[in-house]
């Protein structure tokens, strides 16, 4: 699939185009990121793709790549507890606009990966699959899960028994094993998350 879906819409009102999405939305632990990034009209990198598709070494290089070139980007998170209070759903919207206020460059049109995000100013395009036919779309992926692995390596060095650097804070069966055994840490793990709270609620009826 061509990464070209936001070469469409340029013209003499359209010359900022904003991509933006977000990594760690599944994750049971840890902040979720999102990026954002405006590149050049006539920008080609055969490296950028939807971030999962990329491994760890073609991320970080891509992401160099994506930092030299962007007419600008910004990176933004929301915190555990911030999830736990606003839901994933809204904390992943929230930390994209972040994303977007810390480009602090003027857009004209927003593309996101399927997600909905009124009261920008200018119109949104939410597109299914965005991360695979947008190039402005994966780039923000690659700036938010890169942005967002940085963190749980500092996490793993802290908690170094649920495996972070490995698992990244998804549900793997060596994170759950690991919450069954230590249960969850407050400030760490999103406890509105269902194994989070089973795991909790095990470690309780244990005393």
């Amino acid at each position: 699939m061509a990464l070209d879906y936001e070469q469409q819409f340029y013209s003499d009102k359209i010359q900022y185009i904003v991509g933006t999405d977000e990594a760690g939305r599944g994750c049971l632990l840890g902040p979720v990121f999102a990026g954002a990034v405006i590149l050049p009209k006539d920008f080609k990198c055969d490296l950028i793709n939807d971030s999962k598709q990329l491994s760890e070494k073609q991320r970080e290089e891509a992401y160099k790549i994506i930092v030299e070139n962007a007419i600008a980007y910004g990176i933004g998170s929301c915190s555990v507890e911030e999830i736990d209070e606003m839901n994933i759903l809204n904390a992943s919207r929230e930390a994209m606009k972040r994303a977007i206020a810390n480009m602090n460059h003027k857009f004209d049109l927003i593309l996101t990966d399927c997600m909905k995000m009124p009261g920008m100013g200018v119109d949104v395009i939410d597109l299914v699959h965005g991360d695979s036919r947008a190039l402005c779309i994966a780039a923000a992926s690659i700036l938010a899960k890169v942005s967002r692995d940085h963190v749980c390596y500092e996490l793993d060095a802290i908690y170094p028994y649920y495996n972070i650097r490995k698992n990244k804070g998804y549900g793997t069966k060596d994170h759950i094993q690991a919450l069954e055994k230590y249960g969850p840490v407050k400030g760490l793990h999103r406890y509105s998350y269902k194994p989070v709270k089973e795991a909790l609620m095990q470690k309780v009826s244990l005393f």
